[in-house]
């Protein structure tokens, strides 16, 4: 036992475990996930529907989003951002790990009438001869991927953009590192049952990585008959290291917002955004 709880309070190296599709691929949290983005006024896993609304009237605005504007959704959910950008006849793919997210999207699509294409697959996996006007990632999905996942992601942005195409991204900030604090749990059914319809117990711990800026909330979940450990990875910026990631993979950041909506940019907030242009 001395063993396993020194196993459970040992932090990793930064970005050592990748495990997304244990929240994004298992039937039963990919459905609480779902749940969770459905909640049109919880910002726990979307955005509330008002401000989705306020991202998308600035999108059209800030990108000039016309019939056949082509545009990417990275991690598109359920679709509450692509379905709301074809509603004004803009030309949208949506790429989610998650096949339940997916299958609702294609059904409010379908209901909708609205033409979208949707993919069910991990979007560091995504390849398409299509190219973009715009590519969206947003919820500061950015911030869940390694520096080589980031890398990768930025060069498949380059490639699949239009000449002089833009990305729009969000990311946690330094002033979020600061915030947060290192701290561990031990609960029984954490998160309402979040995790399994079955009783379990969760050792979560939160560690900070000063000199990268990487906050980890590592999550190890006991049920009766198996035991899995989440690792959920949060990667803060300033200002001039993600413009550095950018640049390094051709592309330029030409504008700063506090978050997607176009908000003014905020240098004390947690968040911000950034759209870049193809070079």
């Amino acid at each position: 036992m001395f063993e396993q709880l020194e196993k459970i309070n040992t932090p990793p190296k930064p970005f050592e475990f990748y495990t997304a599709s244990d929240l994004w691929t298992d039937e039963y949290t990919s459905e609480q996930m779902l749940q969770f983005n459905l909640d049109e006024e919880s910002n726990a896993a979307s955005s509330n529907a008002a401000f989705i609304d306020q991202t998308v009237e600035w999108i059209a605005s800030r990108f000039n989003i016309k019939a056949g504007t082509k545009i990417a959704d990275f991690g598109c959910g359920p679709g509450l951002y692509a379905t709301r950008l074809a509603q004004r006849h803009a030309n949208v793919t949506g790429i989610d790990f998650s096949t339940k997210s997916v299958q609702y999207a294609r059904q409010v699509a379908e209901s909708k009438g609205l033409s979208i294409q949707y993919v069910s697959q991990n979007y560091l996996d995504f390849e398409t001869d299509e190219r973009f006007r715009l590519i969206l990632m947003t919820r500061c999905n950015f911030c869940a991927l390694s520096p080589t996942q980031r890398k990768k992601m930025l060069t498949k942005f380059h490639t699949f953009l239009e000449p002089n195409g833009s990305v729009l991204v969000d990311v946690y900030s330094l002033t979020a590192f600061e915030q947060r604090e290192e701290k561990a749990i031990y609960e029984t059914n954490l998160h309402d049952g979040f995790w399994s319809p079955n009783k379990y117990y969760v050792f979560l711990n939160s560690f900070k990585y000063e000199k990268e800026k990487v906050v980890l909330n590592k999550y190890a979940i006991i049920e009766a008959g198996r035991t899995r450990t989440v690792y959920n990875w949060s990667q803060c910026f300033s200002v001039e290291t993600l413009g550095k990631e950018f640049g390094g993979c051709g592309l330029a950041v030409e504008g700063l917002y506090s978050d997607v909506s176009g908000s003014p940019f905020d240098p004390e907030g947690e968040e911000f955004a950034v759209v870049a242009k193809k070079l």
